[in-house]
């Protein structure tokens, strides 16, 4: 809250009231999208900034997360390199989070991807199965 207030960002949140259930790690999805949230706010530190988060459910049967953000965005030869694990566009960061954060959603039978905004900043998804899940 302190550090989005701080630099006159707005976080909004756009989530279906219907939510289905997703069988996984509650602790795991948490910090994948704490990861997603915080890496947005500090792509917009160079000032004002809006971030967006939204849910839905699509035709798959699957839960879609999107976290957009109108910071620096990603590399546009090459947006996928922001997952290689240390890869960072930041003065601080080790790049960690977001190979961490797709490696959980992928053990949750899902996939995280990102791509550019239009017209700045970057826009981060993730879709994960919903219901119970099936042994392979």
């Amino acid at each position: 809250g302190d550090l989005a207030h701080r630099q006159s960002i707005s976080i909004r949140a756009t989530l279906d009231p219907a939510l289905p259930i997703i069988t996984g790690d509650k602790v795991q999805f948490q910090q994948v999208l704490m990861n997603l949230m915080l890496n947005g706010i500090e792509a917009m530190m160079e000032g004002d900034g809006e971030l967006n988060i939204s849910s839905q459910k699509t035709d798959d049967a699957e839960l879609l997360v999107s976290i957009s953000d109108t910071g620096t965005g990603l590399p546009v030869q090459d947006p996928e390199r922001v997952f290689d694990a240390f890869f960072t566009t930041k003065t601080h960061g080790t790049g960690m989070g977001l190979s961490i954060s797709r490696r959980i959603i992928e053990s949750h039978g899902g996939r995280l991807w990102a791509s550019n905004n239009v017209p700045r900043g970057a826009v981060f998804q993730f879709a994960v199965p919903i219901g119970p899940r099936t042994p392979a």
